[in-house]
């Protein structure tokens, strides 16, 4: 607020804002911001996919194992349909628990644990350990439905 920093109202934000040719707010990197921000944060660092991926999924994965363990939801499929349907998890991937299923829950722990010292959402909960240590899956394995030798080829 000091700054006056008002995003569109007055053109300056996180972002600087300027009129396209239409007359639109077109939003461009204010190299100001970054300074702004060095006196209430950490220092700005570059993440890889694989760690953005981490902190994003850990503390969803961790959410719908806890509503399995609590009876919020019945079944992973459950979940997963919602994550597919409600926030557009790709439907031929599955959701979380089919996305942990196909990780493994001993490397899907392994990588939790790296992040347990941001806080509660990143503590996985015991039933996903128990099942890390079993080496069990959340759905059971799939079958083809006849052997590939019996496929008729043209």
């Amino acid at each position: 607020m000091n700054a006056n920093r008002f995003g569109q109202k007055n053109g300056l934000g996180f972002w600087r804002y300027k009129e396209d040719s239409k007359g639109k707010p077109k939003k461009e990197e204010d190299v100001v911001v970054d300074d702004l921000l060095a006196k209430v944060s950490q220092p700005k660092r570059d993440f890889s996919e694989e760690e953005i991926i981490a902190r994003m999924m850990i503390p969803m994965v961790n959410e719908v194992v806890r509503c399995l363990e609590e009876g919020i939801i019945a079944t992973p499929a459950e979940a997963d349909m919602a994550l597919v349907y409600g926030l557009g998890f790709p439907p031929f991937h599955g959701g979380a628990f089919r996305w942990l299923d196909t990780l493994g829950s001993a490397k899907y722990l392994d990588m939790a644990q790296q992040y347990q010292h941001l806080g509660p959402l990143y503590e996985v909960p015991e039933g996903l350990r128990n099942k890390a240590r079993h080496n069990e899956p959340y759905y059971p394995p799939v079958e083809p439905a006849r052997p590939v030798g019996d496929l008729k080829t043209a």
